[in-house]
């Protein structure tokens, strides 16, 4: 852990290990430039604590260049819960109340919202302890979730993405393979095939998978199968790092747009898919849909419909992207850090730089 904090281009990680679950929490700020930190919480059972740490690191730095991309005040930061096991009922609710007041004892720093493993519900047990959480709509009183507002965003972001290989962004025709049948993939595979697509879900849980299948007119393949499955659209929707030296070489899809994070296991994967002539959106743009839902709605400051208006705008964002990227022989990744970089430096500028190291 020493090695990989020291390394580290962040700001600051926090470290605490809780006693009754066995469970290490790691929150890593990345950058507070534009304002305070927020991102998910992930919970996961990692081979090893570091694992973890890592998880988080990356994570946040990808919530600093998605708020920069989306025009939010807010910093880069992730919370990762490194659980020895998967943990129900009371001793899951005890160890939320207790990162509660971790992330309260911060005073604003950071807050968080729901991610990979954990549920709306894991955030308003949050909320008892601190009011750093989202998701959470103190007034009514209600949950919300995140998921189908992922999904909207990622919808969107296609419709860049098939205008700029195929041009047009008519579903009509187009196979779209999601990967991951859960609370991002079941509502996109809905959508997918509200437009028009045909919806092709592979999932380890193969229940899950043929539940959405069923519902949308779509048909299931293996997890094994999913790479070297012909599509237009690959939509990883589950775990991160589906996208490496192994996986890339096989893909037979034109585009690759889906929620997963870290859907790169590294940067250079980026170059790997441009190279191959397959047009990669951002994961870390594409998937926004939900980080702006949560800070709008749950502080009342727009409506459900306002919100979803918002997300469908991630259709000129990516299309600003893809155009730059294009023009200057790059890949999508280049040309999206470019641009969030250039909102960075703007108000490093304004701010007279960092709030912190």
């Amino acid at each position: 852990m020493k090695s990989l904090i020291s390394a580290w281009n962040g700001q600051s990680v926090v470290v605490s290990f809780d006693q009754p679950t066995q469970t290490w929490m790691f929150i890593a700020i990345h950058d507070t430039t534009l304002g305070p930190a927020m991102g998910g919480c992930r919970m996961m059972v990692y081979d090893r604590p570091e694992d973890g740490l890592r998880d988080a690191m990356r994570l946040a730095e990808g919530m600093t260049y998605k708020w920069a991309t989306i025009g939010f005040d807010l910093g880069g930061g992730k919370s990762v819960l490194a659980t020895p096991r998967p943990l129900e009922g009371a001793e899951r609710d005890g160890l939320f109340e207790r990162f509660g007041s971790l992330i309260d004892s911060l005073r604003g720093t950071y807050a968080c919202g729901a991610d990979l493993g954990t549920t709306p519900h894991d955030m308003a047990v949050i909320g008892r302890s601190t009011k750093y959480v989202h998701g959470v709509n103190r007034e009514q009183g209600n949950l919300i979730d995140p998921g189908p507002y992922t999904a909207l965003g990622v919808l969107s972001g296609m419709k860049a993405a098939l205008r700029q290989v195929f041009g047009n962004d008519d579903f009509t025709g187009r196979s779209i393979l999601i990967q991951g049948a859960g609370d991002v993939g079941y509502p996109l595979g809905e959508m997918v095939a509200e437009a028009g697509g045909t919806v092709i879900v592979t999932d380890r849980d193969d229940a899950k998978a043929r539940v959405l299948a069923e519902a949308t007119g779509g048909t299931v393949v293996p997890p094994s199968d999913c790479y070297t499955k012909p599509c237009d659209v690959y939509a990883p929707c589950a775990v991160g790092a589906t996208l490496n030296t192994e996986t890339i070489p096989v893909l037979t899809c034109s585009i690759v747009a889906g929620s997963a994070n870290n859907q790169l296991a590294e940067e250079a994967d980026a170059g790997r898919l441009h190279e191959r002539g397959i047009l990669y959106a951002p994961d870390y743009v594409i998937n926004a849909g939900g980080a702006t839902a949560l800070p709008l709605l749950d502080a009342g400051k727009a409506t459900p419909d306002e919100v979803r208006e918002r997300i469908r705008g991630f259709d000129k964002i990516l299309s600003d992207i893809f155009a730059e990227s294009a023009e200057n022989g790059v890949s999508p990744l280049v040309g999206a850090k470019r641009a969030a970089d250039r909102v960075l430096e703007q108000a490093g500028r304004r701010e007279g730089g960092k709030a912190g190291s």
